[in-house]
């Protein structure tokens, strides 16, 4: 997250309760707010090994 209360945070780790805030007030314009929009929908749905799974094959070993 590159601004607030969690700037340094991966998206995938933001929490829930944070990426609800953002959907009621509006998500920020432009490829991050698409980001973050995906990333509160695969929550939402309990999808959250997929972000585990990319994370993991992306991370620096």
């Amino acid at each position: 997250m590159p601004f607030g209360k969690y700037k340094g945070t991966l998206l995938c780790d933001l929490p829930v309760s944070y990426l609800e805030w953002l959907n009621r007030e509006g998500w920020p314009a432009g490829k991050l707010g698409m980001m973050l929009a995906t990333v509160y929908e695969i929550k939402l749905n309990g999808l959250t090994a997929l972000l585990h799974s990319v994370k993991k094959s992306v991370s620096p070993r």
